[in-house]
């Protein structure tokens, strides 16, 4: 048996026909990067999956040597294309790579293996990268969709860094979760037409809507 795994490109007829399933690497950031997706005309979904069998997927289809985050990403594609919940032949996944000497640039090999290994093949795996590493005829980058992707990921690491800093604290359990929400939504929205003094009056919105949120005064260790 050939260990060759060959790229199935997503073409343009597939940005019409495929849904995109995007694996929850980062939550903030990539249900921003979903409605921005949207936004451009994709079918696109994020998973939200949890359970345990995620785990039991990735152990199966990855190496023990690999990191843990790769072996959950991996995972989750799987256990969503098994979950009988998507069509085989009108799915397609997408994942980042670095393009640098981050491992994280050879997930996307161990994700087509692992679809081979499953009798998956034919799903179209999309790279997500700014050095030219692949091309897909039906998923290009335009320069208003790399600046809007900047700006998601500047809005993402403020997001992901305030409510870190807020939800221990919290003294409403849920409170920090629905201004995350709030923003995350209104970010998606607001990048349709982004500029530098719109990003500015939005920073000041949202540390004021986390600042108002109800804390314990005091410090946690550990």
């Amino acid at each position: 048996m050939s260990n060759t795994v060959e790229r199935v490109e997503f073409t343009t007829e597939m940005k019409k026909t495929h849904t995109i399933l995007i694996p929850n690497m980062l939550n903030m950031h990539f249900e921003i990067l979903e409605q921005m997706l949207i936004s451009e005309g994709y079918k696109v979904e994020l998973l939200k999956t949890m359970h345990h069998n995620i785990v039991n997927e990735g152990v199966k289809n990855v190496h023990n040597d690999t990191c843990y985050p790769a072996l959950l990403v991996v995972g989750q594609m799987i256990d969503a294309l098994k979950s009988g919940k998507y069509d085989l032949d009108k799915v397609a996944l997408i994942i980042t790579q670095t393009g640098g000497g981050c491992r994280a640039s050879n997930y996307i090999h161990l994700l087509r293996k692992a679809l081979k290994n499953n009798g998956m093949a034919h799903v179209p795996v999309i790279s997500v990268n700014f050095y030219g590493l692949e091309k897909n005829s039906g998923f290009q980058f335009t320069y208003k969709f790399i600046i809007k992707a900047i700006y998601a990921i500047i809005y993402g690491d403020m997001l992901m860094w305030i409510s870190n800093q807020c939800k221990p604290y919290e003294i409403n359990p849920g409170d920090t979760e629905k201004v995350d929400h709030k923003w995350t939504k209104k970010i998606a929205d607001s990048l349709h037409s982004p500029s530098f003094l719109r990003v500015k009056k939005t920073y000041k919105a949202i540390l004021d809507d986390y600042a108002a949120i109800p804390r314990r005064k005091e410090e946690k260790f550990g």
